[in-house]
């Protein structure tokens, strides 16, 4: 099997459940942007900072994430971001949804 083609293919599955997996992650309770870098990495996902951002904003837009500015001990003020309750319904929507395809997978696998 060409190697190319699997890495491709395997970055395009990971970016398919990106947005799902930082929801997840900041459904946990207010998070900093760094922290939710470290929570991927944790979880072998990589996300470096020039995908994230875009997303964090994108999300801010739609009304699915908010943040508030909080002082740092270290530096400028930080953002910390929250889900707001459309983000909870959004969530909880993608949820079912990975649920929904897990299941179709499995059913294909037999």
């Amino acid at each position: 099997m060409d190697e190319i083609n699997i890495e491709n293919t395997k970055i395009g599955m990971r970016k398919g459940m990106l947005e799902y997996c930082i929801l997840l992650t900041i459904s946990k309770g207010e998070i900093y942007s760094s922290d939710i870098l470290k929570k991927m990495k944790e979880a072998d996902l990589l996300v470096v900072e020039g995908t994230l951002y875009p997303l964090l904003n994108r999300l801010r837009l739609q009304e699915i994430l908010n943040y508030t500015w909080k002082e740092s001990n270290s530096g400028p003020p930080r953002k910390y971001y929250t889900l707001t309750k459309k983000g909870c319904d959004y969530l909880d929507q993608l949820g079912l949804t990975w649920k929904s395809l897990l299941k179709s997978i499995k059913k294909l696998s037999k």
